[in-house]
């Protein structure tokens, strides 16, 4: 396994897998951070953070039947691995730890 650091696009493509289990293929995943968050990324880095997530043990793929929609081409399915899931909630819990300590003032603003 690779190291565990998780960055900011990494964070982004997991959580997505997370939510679109059991569905989480690479254009789906491109899909929904494009109508979630109108970032619009492009497929090979997709592919490139799912080969990163997949060495750090993060998530785990598989190959899904061939269909006929597809010119017989089967997709390739990720999961969130409990490593995954973990990584994920450790992230979590340090950026809420971290806005906490954010001063309680307005910034000048009314």
């Amino acid at each position: 396994m690779k190291g565990t650091y998780l960055g900011e696009f990494e964070e982004l493509v997991l959580l997505t897998v997370g939510a679109l289990y059991p569905e989480a293929y690479g254009v789906a995943i491109m899909d929904d951070i494009k109508s979630e968050t109108g970032r619009s990324v492009n497929i090979s880095a997709i592919h490139s953070a799912m080969r990163r997530l997949e060495d750090k043990g993060f998530v785990k793929s598989f190959m899904g039947g061939a269909t006929n929609e597809r010119g017989g081409r089967r997709k390739r399915y990720f999961e969130l691995t409990s490593y995954g899931k973990k990584a994920l909630d450790d992230a979590q819990s340090m950026r809420a730890k971290l806005y906490n300590r954010i001063p309680d003032i307005s910034f000048g603003q009314s």
